[in-house]
């Protein structure tokens, strides 16, 4: 006769458990970023573009007279300089930096500054002793966000409905313009009217002006595909693990087999600071 055994019950242990809620309550030195790359307020912008797309970075802190004093981003060089239609080798960094920084220290818990990022609208530099240490962005908090404690929330509540899109013979210099003048991150390139990619502020810099490509290349030679995308009404959280693991800043939502909205790591910063 088999005797049926007795399902045993496992309890975390004291050091999953306190493992755990220190994960609910990291900080912001927990989770910045401590090499910060820096420019001038003198430097073209054409080099400050291509530092961004050498480094895989958004934003430069400028330094002026050895004290940071602005930030300049790649919305600034879409917004202000090429939907303006500027000469990138013309146009200085100090013409178009956004100031004051936006400042943080590091013993602050990583809600507190989501709420600080979305309130202030911008990335977060950090100070420590009236120093530079490092710089805190949308990025970097989803990576974090899975681990922080679940919410009811999902995506459909904060979600972009008003999709922007182009047709893959559009010009990347027309793009980037329509871009900085819609003041997006990124649009979908379709093919014979239907999603086939998308074009971001990232492949601007990396694949065109990094390796000073002409920006009078169709886009539909240059956008990233397959198009990568997750169903609409799942939790902020588990978006968060897709766009971390995919190391992606955009992910397009799929609802009866239509493009329904798009969630940024931007909007994902919004709904945790709720």
């Amino acid at each position: 006769m088999t005797v049926p055994q007795k399902s045993v019950i496992e309890f975390p242990s004291v050091t999953d458990q306190a493992y755990k809620e220190s994960r609910r309550h990291l900080k912001v030195g927990d989770v910045m970023s401590r090499k910060v790359i820096t420019t001038t307020p003198e430097t073209p912008m054409i080099q400050a573009a291509k530092t961004m797309g050498k480094h895989h970075i958004g934003s430069l802190v400028v330094i002026k007279f050895k004290t940071p004093v602005a930030i300049v981003t790649e919305r600034d060089l879409l917004s202000k300089v090429l939907a303006c239609n500027l000469d990138l080798k013309k146009t200085l960094v100090g013409q178009v930096m956004s100031y004051p920084l936006i400042k943080i220290c590091p013993p602050f818990e990583i809600r507190e500054a989501a709420r600080t990022m979305i309130n202030k609208k911008g990335r977060l530099v950090v100070f420590v002793c009236g120093k530079l240490a490092g710089i805190i962005t949308a990025s970097d908090l989803i990576r974090e966000l899975p681990k922080a404690p679940e919410t009811s929330l999902v995506v459909d509540d904060f979600m972009t409905r008003e999709i922007v899109s182009v047709d893959e013979d559009e010009t990347v210099r027309s793009v980037a313009g329509i871009m900085g003048g819609e003041r997006v991150g990124s649009v979908i390139v379709t093919r014979n009217k239907k999603p086939a990619g998308i074009f971001t502020e990232r492949d601007l810099l990396s694949t065109f002006i990094v390796q000073s490509r002409s920006l009078d290349t169709p886009v539909g030679e240059a956008f990233s595909s397959p198009l990568k995308t997750a169903p609409a009404g799942i939790s902020i959280h588990e978006a968060a693990k897709i766009m971390a693991a995919q190391h992606i800043r955009r992910l397009p939502l799929i609802k009866k087999k239509q493009i329904a909205g798009i969630i940024t790591a931007r909007d994902l910063v919004e709904a945790y600071a709720k």
